[in-house]
């Protein structure tokens, strides 16, 4: 009997590490796509009886994501992870926080909650050693320093955010048959992409295809838009100005963004259905005029997602395809990307915690994610084509290439402006409101909040 609980005792031991790789998405090791090196070195890190609680919005199709990136820092440090995602995180942190019973870790969907806990004390600052990791490793690092940097409780601004997991917004979907049909080239600045729109009314087509309607948020579409339009009109600092109303909406030169949408918007000649018909299309059902014979559009500017609302059987890369919504030549202002993405941060300092940090700063972490779906990272170092698709290594590319970042300022900015005034605002701009009075009315309703 006690041979046969010896025989047991050794069969379960042998067997323990392999039952623990099973939950590893890919085996270490096996594919060279993979960075294996960087795995191997975070096995260093003897994190044993070690537990780390994480929070964050991930459910449904994305929670097993993030848990198969979580699972190697278990097994290469011995760490038990408990993560746990809700729909309703951005109530719940604060909750959690206050009560002195937060996470570890907090992965918040946009810096703005981020920021306002850091001025409360309830962040604990990463350091300059990852300040200065994220400004060389990440591209356009100094955008990703910024984004991360908020004022303390004192008022002293640190790193406080590591953002993990890109959005990218700055795209223009079209289908290359029509492009070749017709002889028409991928627009590389703005001044290109402006002309192609001009070649193709001419020609007797319609550009663009715009829809603003989202039912309650019918709007938001155009905020997109003048975003982008503010980084390539203007520099990164008045954009964060803007953001702040620091530089006030109505100022000349977010007037200025706004009539560059209009450039597009409002121009009956270039959009499917006419101007007037811009706030009522459906932005799910807006790309569609991509598809139909004769297209309806041949140019449609909107984020990733979009791609879930093309017919059923669209293949990425062949039926259609993307290209980066370009920036102005004659401005210099390189080439920014607007998008989102989540940010972490650590809510209840600890050595399991401070590790997890020091794990998104390895390429494992992010090629893991990459070679599934959803996932784009800015960060220089890892193998591109360790992404699952095409579409997201040519994704991917466009982060790399960027000079500047940033974040939706319409997230950023108060729900009342934000989600509110700035939708409503760009309804009216484009059912013929002039830009400058649209603007002077937004900025009187941020006025009313202060």
């Amino acid at each position: 009997m006690k041979n046969i609980i010896l025989s047991s005792a050794i069969a379960l031991a042998v067997a323990a590490p392999q039952a623990l790789s099973a939950n590893l998405k890919f085996e270490p090791g096996k594919d060279s796509t993979f960075n294996w090196s960087s795995y191997e070195q975070l096995k260093k890190i003897n994190l044993k009886g070690e537990v780390l609680t994480i929070k964050g919005p991930w459910l449904g199709s994305d929670k097993p994501l993030i848990e198969s990136v979580i699972a190697y820092f278990e097994e290469a440090t011995g760490a038990k992870v408990d993560y746990a995602g809700s729909d309703s995180f951005e109530q719940q942190i604060v909750i959690d926080v206050q009560a002195g019973s937060a996470p570890n870790i907090a992965v918040f969907p946009q810096p703005g909650l981020a920021a306002d806990l850091a001025s409360k004390g309830f962040l604990t600052p990463l350091g300059d050693d990852i300040k200065n990791w994220v400004e060389t490793n990440y591209a356009a690092g100094a955008s990703w320093v910024d984004l991360g940097t908020y004022a303390d409780k004192a008022g002293k601004k640190q790193l406080f955010g590591f953002f993990y997991k890109v959005d990218l917004k700055s795209l223009v979907w079209y289908v290359p048959e029509n492009f070749e049909d017709s002889e028409y080239e991928v627009p590389n600045s703005m001044e290109e992409l402006k002309a192609l729109t001009e070649k193709m009314a001419a020609d007797g087509v319609t550009p663009w295809c715009i829809g603003l309607g989202s039912g309650g948020a019918t709007g938001w579409p155009a905020t997109d838009w003048v975003e982008d339009m503010m980084l390539r009109t203007q520099s990164p600092e008045d954009y964060d100005r803007w953001v702040s109303n620091e530089l006030k909406f109505n100022d000349p030169k977010v007037v200025k963004a706004i009539d560059e949408f209009g450039w597009f918007a409002k121009n009956d000649k270039y959009v499917d259905g006419g101007a007037r018909a811009v706030a009522t299309s459906d932005f799910r059902e807006s790309p569609r005029g991509l598809f139909t014979s004769p297209a309806k559009c041949y140019m449609h500017r909107q984020a990733s997602f979009v791609s879930s609302f093309f017919p059923e059987g669209t293949k990425l890369g062949v039926d259609v395809d993307f290209f980066y919504f370009p920036a102005y030549l004659s401005e210099d202002l390189g080439k920014p990307v607007l998008g989102a993405g989540t940010v972490w941060g650590i809510t209840s300092d600890s050595k399991a915690a401070r590790a997890f940090i020091h794990y998104l700063q390895t390429p494992i972490a992010h090629e893991i994610w990459m070679a599934q779906s959803g996932f784009l990272t800015p960060f220089k170092g890892v193998n591109s084509d360790a992404y699952a698709n095409e579409t997201l290594k040519k994704q991917g590319q466009i982060l790399l290439d960027a000079t500047t970042f940033r974040f939706d300022g319409s997230d950023l900015m108060p729900g009342k402006i934000g989600a509110g005034a700035f939708w409503t605002g760009m309804v009216d701009y484009t059912g013929g409101k002039p830009a400058k009075q649209v603007a002077d009315d937004i900025q009187a309703t941020w006025d009313a909040l202060k």
